[in-house]
């Protein structure tokens, strides 16, 4: 049986629970069996992490040990999947380098706030994307810093927001694959707040995704 690690926590301002909640639910009708921890002491058990099929971190910004990280590193480099969104994946952990290279990007800012903003699939072959069009997403539109060896599955581009002119017509990936090891890396900036998940296609972008990255999707 496939296993799921959850570890929520920071910040309430993106609702890591009502996020974790939602997802183990998913996770368990799709035959999973469900952990969770909502402390980062669960980093310093290195045979915890290493017996998760995924680990989700759903963890608002937040301070590691240098040895929680490398735990983390050496889990994934191992073979563990990684999963997660923006509400605990992508603005975790700002002063950790490492994890952030194992991600393969950093949220940096959102300009214009919560606007509607248009999602483009750009990879329609993938299992994670296959079959989900083009759709739109009213929430915040997150610029990255993102690493070019991502395999990008879907992109949004920024029109020329009020201040930041500069921006105009630059495409940013919203969500993307990676290796890490021998690891699966999956990310999506979308999941701001649980209604983001409301959208049936951020639902199963980040359903996907976890199975994926814990080497389970044989079917959309």
């Amino acid at each position: 049986m496939k296993s799921a690690l959850f570890i929520w926590g920071g910040s309430d301002e993106h609702e890591p629970e009502r996020c974790v909640r939602l997802f183990a639910d998913i996770l368990h009708l799709a035959g999973f069996s469900v952990h969770f921890a909502d402390n980062l002491r669960v980093l310093a058990d290195r045979a915890k992490l290493r017996a998760a099929s995924v680990i989700i971190p759903c963890w608002n910004q937040g301070v590691i040990t240098q040895e929680e990280e490398q735990n983390l590193l050496s889990a994934v480099y191992g073979g563990v999947g990684i999963a997660g969104w923006h509400g605990g994946m992508g603005d975790a952990f700002r002063g950790a380098a490492g994890y952030q290279f194992m991600v393969g990007g950093q949220f940096v800012a959102h300009p214009g706030n919560l606007v509607t903003y248009r999602v483009h699939i750009t990879d329609h072959r993938h299992p994670i994307s296959r079959g989900i069009p083009d759709f739109e997403l009213t929430s915040e539109q997150f610029y990255m810093h993102t690493d070019p060896s991502n395999h990008v599955l879907a992109s949004t581009r920024f029109p020329a927001r009020p201040g930041y002119e500069w921006i105009a017509d630059t495409v940013m990936p919203v969500v993307w694959t990676r290796p890490w090891g021998k690891g699966r890396v999956f990310y999506s900036s979308m999941g701001r707040k649980a209604s983001d998940f409301d959208v049936s296609e951020v639902r199963d972008f980040t359903r996907r995704g976890i199975v994926w990255a814990a080497k389970a999707l044989t079917e959309v």
